[in-house]
């Protein structure tokens, strides 16, 4: 289906424990479609712009987890680097108080079109972007700043440059309750134990340290963690 100047499909998506999901993506690596710069102003170069649009296999256990996690309605979840916001959609599905968010101009359109494809209400969605950056314009964000804070914060494969551990930390900090818990699933891409070390020092304990394979014959092979932190 082409969507303005970017080519998008539709697919089923299970995930044991909650109704399958309708999940709209990008059709694949190759869409680009910035015409009035605002993802270049936000840090996203053409190369990367597609990322936020495809469904990740690290969100698809990130949003298994969250479909076995008791759900508690006072409990206030935040969601970084969401891109389609698989695991977002799953907690909402299942009546938790969950916030998404991205640094993609395109991630809340998404959003709420997947939304609507599941006959899901509202689901609040901020702006959310780790390390050094300037102070965006709402006009190109397409939404608010985040501000308040969180009980538990989750996010998956966002692990995948030199300089994530430090910016990715620090960003988990300024939006964590002092007390609070923090699920990361990393698909190995290598940055994991400075991440634990920084997490560390910002009073973050690892409690777990779950390994994830998947040798599913229709999909490839899969090995990654799921990391869980707590401060108290």
């Amino acid at each position: 289906m082409s969507t303005q100047n970017y080519c998008t499909k539709i697919e089923n998506i299970a995930i044991e424990g909650v109704k399958d999901l309708v999940i709209r993506s990008l059709q694949d690596r190759q869409q680009y479609y910035d015409p009035t710069g605002a993802a270049s102003r936000l840090g996203i170069c053409s190369a990367s712009w597609s990322l936020f649009g495809m469904l990740w296999p690290s969100s698809i256990y990130l949003a298994g987890a969250l479909a076995l996690r008791p759900v508690d309605p006072e409990e206030k979840i935040l969601e970084i680097g969401c891109g389609l916001a698989l695991a977002s959609l799953v907690a909402h599905r299942r009546g938790a108080n969950i916030t998404a968010s991205d640094r993609h101009p395109k991630a809340k359109l998404f959003l709420q079109e997947n939304l609507r494809l599941n006959n899901l209400p509202k689901l609040p969605f901020r702006h959310g972007q780790w390390g050094e950056h300037p102070v965006p314009s709402i006009e190109d964000t397409g939404a608010a700043l985040l501000q308040k804070k969180y009980d538990l914060i989750v996010g998956s494969d966002l692990l995948y440059e030199p300089d994530m551990p430090n910016a990715l930390a620090r960003f988990v900090n300024t939006y964590a309750n002092e007390q609070a818990e923090v699920w990361i699933v990393d698909p190995n891409r290598g940055y994991r134990t400075a991440f634990n070390r920084k997490m560390d020092s910002l009073g973050f304990n690892l409690s777990s340290d779950e390994v994830l394979i998947s040798h599913a014959s229709e999909q490839e092979p899969y090995r990654g963690r799921l990391l869980i932190y707590n401060r108290c």
